[in-house]
């Protein structure tokens, strides 16, 4: 591609990413919060694999995918290395021995059984992956995750398995019209993570993967570290 045609592209997706920037900083300090303490990572599921140059080029090196098939083809492109990638979906079984090794973070284990197969893999592969814990702290049935419940026990858990760097929680809200109730589900995963750091001692787990594209300033204001933004990001040119 000439230079000429990969400038609308990039200055497009520069001018999101300036706008999500400025929007942190804004949040940061109206509540005295450090917004280099917060990690923008663009949900690129979207995006075809080749436009990931586009998406560099702009300044956005940190990708989250939610499917083995899709990820795939970026994972294979020239400049996949550029990149720190994140897997926010479900888990599957016959597609762990392919993320592990690829991905510097899981967002969505959710289960003993995953745990063990991270493990596994990522012993395998001589890596280690850093591991957030997913929680359904709505208890929504259509939400994936563990719940309040679950969560210590697996907590304690990650931190004995090798190849797994256990960092944190993970949450995804409902679609809320009243706000307040959206602000009551992030505050509740900062209310886990804090119990877990006091149960446990271990302050390295202190990463709250919360908020989206609808949802990731009020996801700030109570806590997040980690801000998952799609369409107001990754949006497809």
């Amino acid at each position: 591609m000439s230079a000429i045609e990969t400038v609308p592209e990039v200055e497009n997706y520069k001018k999101l990413l300036n706008n999500i920037i400025n929007q942190i900083n804004q949040i940061c300090k109206n509540i005295n919060r450090d917004p280099s303490t917060i990690k923008i990572v663009g949900v690129s599921k979207y995006v075809d694999h080749t436009k990931l140059p586009y998406l560099l080029d702009a300044g956005i090196h940190v990708l989250a995918e939610n499917r083995w098939q899709i990820a795939k083809p970026k994972l294979e492109s020239e400049r996949s290395h550029e990149v720190e990638w994140h897997f926010i979906g479900r888990l599957q079984t016959n597609k762990i021995n392919f993320i592990v090794p690829r991905f510097s973070w899981i967002h969505s284990v959710d289960s003993v059984e995953r745990l063990i197969n991270i493990s596994q893999s990522a012993e395998r592969a001589l890596c280690t992956v850093n591991c957030l814990l997913q929680v359904n702290i709505s208890g929504e049935l259509t939400k994936s995750g563990v719940s309040r419940g679950q969560v210590m026990d697996l907590a304690k858990l990650a931190l004995t398995l090798p190849g797994i760097n256990f960092r944190g929680l993970m949450t995804m809200a409902p679609h809320e019209d009243n706000s307040e109730n959206t602000r009551t589900v992030f505050r509740g995963l900062k209310q886990l993570l804090d119990d877990i750091q006091y149960e446990t001692g271990v302050k390295q787990i202190d990463q709250l993967s919360m908020g989206m594209s609808n949802d990731y300033q009020l996801a700030i204001e109570e806590g997040a570290t980690i801000v998952r933004i799609g369409r107001k990001l990754c949006a497809n040119f």
